[in-house]
């Protein structure tokens, strides 16, 4: 424990504007009840699908990875317009019928996009890992593997080398000065999007059978927010009664 009681520091805060598009990195972000502001408010849905997960994510198009969506005003993304630069150059407006034909074309089938004030999440609405989890997955693995790949919101480094993020199941986490809290609920289970490359979209199969047989197919946690807030860069996390 730090000497001001910390657990921890956040050392990368990110939210994802549309799903399965890149990341966006922040200094700071408002915590709210649905996740990080503006954290996937956006997706493109599969238009013929009436199945229960119509989102055309990276598992269907690898390199929708390499899309880099921004909003124009982050500091407010619930009003915001939001812009997409596209891996071969161009850049739309997110509801630009251009952007959705270039994604339809590439997924071979009709896509459109759909904002959702909420969040289009697969299950909880915040997730973390901690920097421990990194040395861990090398070891496992016999090399490094990017946390990146696992698409979390606040990456935390403990101040203790041997604890990592299922250290913290069960407890609720504040942050920063201590007004946003977060209860750490359970551990992530893992598909192949981990295997896909956030800088290339290569495949990287071996990585999720790392995953599977080491980390019993779990890396990061979710997390119920309890209390919104401020968090930022460098706050410190703290074990909250």
């Amino acid at each position: 424990m730090g000497k001001d009681g910390s657990i921890g520091v956040i050392r990368r805060v990110q939210r994802f504007p549309v799903k399965s598009m890149g990341s966006d990195v922040l200094d700071t972000a408002e915590l709210r009840w649905n996740g990080l502001a503006g954290d996937r408010q956006y997706a493109f849905v599969k238009t013929r699908d009436r199945g229960r997960f119509p989102y055309l994510t990276g598992r269907d198009l690898p390199d929708l990875l390499l899309y880099r969506a921004r909003y124009l005003k982050p500091e407010d993304p619930r009003t915001s317009a939001l812009t997409v630069v596209s891996p071969k150059g161009g850049e739309y407006d997110i509801d630009d019928p251009a952007l959705c034909r270039e994604l339809s074309e590439a997924a071979g089938e009709p896509v459109h996009v759909m904002q959702l004030g909420r969040g289009h999440f697969d299950s909880a609405v915040v997730s973390l890992v901690s920097t421990t989890t990194a040395g861990r997955l090398a070891h496992a693995h016999g090399g490094g593997i990017d946390l990146r790949r696992f698409r979390i919101n606040l990456v935390i480094e403990p101040v203790d080398a041997e604890i990592w993020e299922r250290d913290w199941l069960g407890k609720r986490l504040a942050i920063g000065n201590q007004e946003a809290l977060l209860r750490a609920d359970r551990p992530i289970d893992r598909c192949v999007m981990i295997t896909l490359d956030p800088q290339t979209a290569q495949r990287t199969p071996a990585i999720i059978k790392t995953v599977a047989r080491q980390f019993d197919n779990r890396i990061g946690i979710y997390g119920t927010v309890e209390q919104p807030g401020r968090i930022s860069l460098d706050d410190g996390i703290y074990l909250a009664g």
